[in-house]
C-alpha cells in the first residue's frame, strides 16, 4: 500500500529503530510508547487486520511478537508485559497495517489497560453463545 506507514518502513523508505526482521516479519521500537522499549511486530505484507492475515503468516507473527516479548523482557530486567493487537477504528487501530503491540510493564508505570465490565441478561449469554457457534 503506498500511503501506508508501516509498508514505508518495511520497504526501507522510512527509517525506523529495528529490533528484528526477517523476510516476513519485522519488529520496531514504537515512536510514541506507552512505555520505554515498547516494539510493534509488523508483518511486510500488507493487511489490515488480524482477520486478513492468512495463518502461516499470524504464525510467523506471534512467534516474532514471543521472541520479541522474551528479549524485552531480559532486556529492562522484568518479565511483565502487554500483548496486544487494536483491530479497527473503534478498537483504537490508528495504522491500517495489522500488528502487535509488545508494551513492557513495571510496577509503577502509569499505563492502564482498563474496561468497564458488563454483566449479561437472562440468558443473553447462551443467546451469544449460539451466535458464535453458529459461525465457527
Amino acid at each position: 500500500m503506498e500511503d501506508c506507514v508501516f509498508c514505508k518502513i518495511a520497504s526501507g523508505k522510512i527509517p525506523a529503530a529495528k529490533v528484528y526482521e526477517d523476510s516476513n516479519v519485522m519488529a520496531f521500537l514504537d515512536i510514541m510508547p506507552a512505555n520505554k522499549g515498547h516494539c510493534l511486530i509488523v508483518p511486510k505484507k500488507h493487511y489490515e487486520t488480524l482477520l486478513e492475515v492468512p495463518d502461516e503468516d499470524l504464525s510467523l507473527l506471534i512467534k516474532t511478537a514471543k521472541k520479541v516479548a522474551k528479549a524485552l523482557s531480559l532486556s529492562v530486567g522484568n518479565g511483565a508485559f502487554n500483548l496486544v493487537m487494536n483491530n479497527g477504528k473503534e478498537a483504537g487501530q490508528l495504522v491500517s497495517h495489522a500488528h502487535l503491540h509488545v508494551i513492557p510493564r513495571f510496577k509503577s508505570d502509569r499505563l492502564r489497560l482498563k474496561w468497564s465490565h458488563q454483566k449479561y441478561m437472562e440468558n443473553e449469554m447462551k443467546e451469544f453463545q449460539e451466535k458464535i457457534k453458529k459461525f465457527l
